[in-house]
């Protein structure tokens, strides 16, 4: 197997990656019961060697959800029929995975409303407030 790049900097080696086989479920006749076509992938985050200190930290953080005990990263790919397709589509999913939970967060930045759309929020306020006073009955 190939190494798998995710980013530009980032390329996982091939001994990384743990590829595992497994008969899929779904149609296909009697194919189905004799071939092992479903793709289960395995990518261990906490002993990978290819990952940075701080990248591994982030990945535990983000994916932590998504992650088993042991720190490992499971995909499981049974969409096509054919073994190679399946491979080619959890290296995919998996390299997505990564290249989203490296991708660095856009800070927030402090806006304050319009001078426009306070108007027209206080404005809308008072309307509903003069619509409510007017269906009260004055009990005086």
């Amino acid at each position: 197997m190939d190494p798998l790049p995710v980013t530009s900097r980032l390329v996982l080696p091939a001994d990384e990656l743990e590829v595992s086989f497994a008969r899929a479920g779904g149609p296909g006749g009697q194919n189905v019961n004799k071939v092992e076509s479903k793709v289960v992938l395995r990518f261990s985050v906490r002993e990978s060697r290819a990952l940075s200190e701080g990248q591994r930290h982030l990945l535990l953080q983000r994916l932590s959800a998504r992650l088993t005990g042991e720190g490992e990263l499971v995909l499981h790919a049974s969409s096509h029929r054919e073994r190679a397709r399946n491979l080619d589509d959890a290296r995919e999913r998996l390299a997505e995975l990564l290249r989203a939970a490296l991708a660095p967060t856009k800070t927030r930045r402090k806006t304050r409303p319009t001078r426009g759309s306070v108007r027209k929020r206080l404005d809308t306020k008072r309307r509903r407030g003069e619509v409510k006073r007017d269906r009260r009955k004055d009990y005086e």
